[in-house]
């Protein structure tokens, strides 16, 4: 789940937790942005790595119980290293003359993860799921900052607009409170969070093609609709937290849940905007002077 939307009943975090998850943040996100603007096997390789970590919490989270109880203290199981491997054989792939590889190595990797958890008797579906819910978004944003016209310059703006989106959620839906979006999915999330979030992450995307001297209005406008699947990311992951009866996806990063607590809203942005610019042509940067 993304910033600010949690399970109710949860005791407020003392300043010192509050403090620790904006560093952490701060510091993923210059880390991000260093590797967004490196060669695109840099980028690459730390996609990968992070679709590992990515892989290994979501087959723990739709494991069975009595899967869970059996599989407790293996830190990587099969399931998540086919997972990992099937998502850097994409990536390699996506790189090479043969870039529409990556797909077939990602349907093998979904066919293996669903044999192993019918073998199992484990939602064989959900681990199958799993190696595509990761595996798209991950291969959308190498494809994105190695593929694309000025793609490092659209993975900036995509994570800007996630970035912005979520912390503005979570600002305006603490302040202001009020009616519940969707309750039975997401309790905590808020109809005043996921506007004030749609704002804001409206006027910083907008800022940032100021910068670049583009389309400002166009822009503003793109990032506002665009802020709708951010949070649907966040809403779909909710969504399976709470059919598994789970808060948190893992615990791997201060302040922040799991991996896939962080990424949810990019897991499903990233392919939005693929489609945009691979398939529809469209350009998020709006023209201007480069």
């Amino acid at each position: 789940m993304s910033a600010g939307h949690h399970e109710p009943g949860i005791v407020a975090r003392p300043a010192s937790e509050g403090l620790l998850r904006v560093l952490v943040g701060l510091f993923l996100a210059i880390v991000a942005i260093a590797l967004t603007f490196r060669t695109p096997s840099w980028f690459a390789a730390a996609i990968v790595l992070v679709s590992l970590f990515a892989a290994r919490e979501w087959h723990r989270l739709v494991r069975e119980p009595e899967a869970r109880e059996r599989l407790q203290g293996h830190p990587f199981h099969l399931q998540t290293i086919v997972t990992a491997a099937s998502i850097a054989l994409a990536v390699t792939a996506l790189l090479s003359p043969l870039p529409w590889a990556a797909f077939a190595f990602l349907a093998v990797g979904a066919v293996l993860s669903y044999l192993l958890g019918r073998r199992q008797d484990d939602n064989p579906a959900w681990h199958a799921a799993g190696v595509l819910y990761i595996g798209i978004a991950c291969v959308s944003l190498v494809a994105l900052q190695a593929l694309a016209l000025h793609g490092s310059a659209i993975v900036m703006g995509l994570f800007l607009i996630i970035w912005a989106t979520d912390t503005g959620a979570l600002v305006f839906g603490k302040l202001i409170g009020g009616k519940k979006l969707a309750p039975a999915i997401s309790p905590g999330k808020t109809w005043a969070g996921t506007i004030g979030g749609s704002i804001t992450g409206a006027l910083v995307f907008t800022l940032y093609i100021a910068v670049l001297s583009f389309n400002v209005v166009l822009a503003f406008l793109f990032a506002l609709v665009f802020s709708v699947v951010v949070h649907g990311g966040d809403l779909f992951e909710s969504y399976v937290k709470r059919r598994f009866g789970t808060k948190d996806s893992g615990g791997l990063i201060p302040g922040h849940g799991g991996a896939l607590d962080r990424l949810d809203s990019t897991f499903a942005a990233a392919p939005a905007m693929a489609v945009l610019v691979f398939c529809l042509h469209f350009n998020p940067l709006f023209g201007g002077h480069w």
